[in-house]
């Protein structure tokens, strides 16, 4: 009675004996379906789902079927590799980068992190469509046969030679400060991060103003191996200012900062320390009582070092009295260049006698060792 019932009601539905019968083998035909689906490629699994016109196409003209042209590409070694190098062209933008053929199974993807070797927020930015140039492989082939390409480890490899190659030259050039810490600061050098501290800023001083502003610099340390660059706008500074600056010259500077050891002053871009002992020949106690801050002054060049970029000042040599500077400063700059001239002379005048004196000395020696030896042995040896 009970399978007379369900065949009744079989049939009220319309399905029929057979679809009761063969219920139990749908579920088993359902689950076959999904493994198969599993293992279905993306070009599968894109077919199963169109649904629209189909174009008939005879084979037979061609020559060979769509079996053949399958194996055919199955056959195909594409050589591609982790690291190669490859032309490519941009054909198309993703969301998340673009895509680039370069003649593999799938068009590859450029992520946008490997677009450029300095942070891009859109990838318009970096390229355009139908762009040609070279790509770094930088993945194997996914399950879609598809690798991911980089421009920025192409760049930052040709960064590195460039940088090697200008260390070598030891030349000057400008970069753009990109950022401030409390050592110093950080500025782009073709396209790398390098690091300019703050003792090596030339009248400026390490702050969120200098961002976007151009310095001129050379290098101080250079270390690919561990991605590290350091570079210096003094050292550029001193060595290009300091071409014709020579020790005795007098010069024209502002102070800048004073500290309880001395003076600091900007020499045309160039910081030079004027000691508390090279300020006057008497004793200063108070060092604001003969400088201010941003006032112009003349000092003369007592040392230099262009490696270091250190200047040694002194405006004691420029004192036409001692102790002028402390009495009346503003008289020490009217006759700088009149008491700069007095000293040199007298600093030559010096020289000469100090000459004057060794020769005499020296003479005095040979005048010794040709008459007077037998004289002095009876000295040293009075018993002979």
């Amino acid at each position: 009675m009970a399978l007379l019932g369900k065949l009744v009601l079989a049939l009220a539905l319309g399905l029929g004996a057979e679809a009761l019968i063969t219920a139990p083998r749908w579920t088993t035909s359902r689950q076959a379906v999904k493994v198969e689906a599993a293992v279905m490629t993306k070009f599968d699994r894109m077919k199963a789902k169109y649904r629209g016109p189909v174009n008939e196409v005879d084979a037979t003209e061609s020559g060979f079927s769509y079996d053949d042209f399958s194996g055919y590409l199955e056959k195909q070694v594409y050589s591609f590799g982790r690291g190669d190098t490859v032309m490519g062209t941009v054909v198309q933008y993703e969301p998340g980068g673009a895509l680039v053929d370069i003649g593999s199974k799938s068009a590859a993807l450029l992520p946008m992190r490997e677009a450029a070797l300095t942070n891009t927020e859109h990838i318009e930015d970096a390229v355009d469509i139908d762009e040609k140039r070279e790509f770094q492989i930088i993945s194997e082939e996914n399950e879609d046969g598809q690798l991911l390409l980089s421009i920025r480890r192409i760049e930052y490899r040709l960064a590195w030679e460039k940088i090697v190659a200008a260390q070598a030259e030891d030349k000057a050039f400008d970069c753009e400060v990109v950022g401030v810490n409390k050592g110093g600061c950080l500025v782009l050098l073709h396209g790398l991060r390098a690091f300019l501290p703050g003792s090596h800023l030339c009248g400026a001083i390490a702050s969120e103003e200098l961002i976007g502003e151009s310095f001129k610099v050379k290098f101080l340390e250079v270390d690919q191996e561990n991605n590290k660059l350091v570079v210096s706008n003094r050292r550029a500074m001193v060595e290009d200012s300091m071409v014709e600056i020579k020790r005795g010259d007098v010069v024209q500077g502002i102070v800048r900062a004073i500290k309880p050891y001395g003076a600091f002053v900007d020499i045309n871009g160039i910081s030079g320390l004027l000691h508390i002992s090279q300020i006057s020949y008497d004793r200063v106690e108070d060092i604001e009582a003969a400088l201010q801050t941003n006032t112009v002054i003349k000092c003369m060049i007592i040392d230099h070092d262009k490696v270091n970029g250190r200047i040694a000042l002194s405006t004691k040599t420029l004192e036409p009295e001692p102790g002028d500077m402390l009495r009346d400063p503003a008289k020490v700059m009217e006759l700088a260049d009149e008491t700069a001239a007095k000293y040199h002379a007298r600093m030559e005048e010096e020289r000469i006698a100090r000459e004057e004196a060794a020769k005499d000395i020296v003479m005095g020696l040979g005048d010794l060792d040709s008459s007077g030896s037998s004289d002095l042995e009876s000295i040293l040896n009075p018993a002979e």
